[in-house]
């Protein structure tokens, strides 16, 4: 099965390492780009949460 990975719109080069993500069944997929082999799966519900989290500054400045 091909799985379509989308690179953040953040990513300053197209070959630049970011986020990616893609959805598999039901599952929302996150990896690294530069790290490809390490694939964190979630359910929808759980992605979109931690995301809000992420936005709202519960994990500190990540930049």
């Amino acid at each position: 099965m091909h799985i379509r990975w989308r690179k953040s719109s953040f990513s300053e080069q197209p070959d630049g390492n970011c986020l990616e993500l893609a959805r598999q069944g039901g599952d929302i997929m996150m990896r690294e780009s530069d790290d490809p082999n390490m694939i964190v799966k979630a359910a929808p519900e759980t992605c979109r949460a931690f995301l809000a989290h992420v936005k709202a500054g519960a994990y500190g400045d990540l930049t």
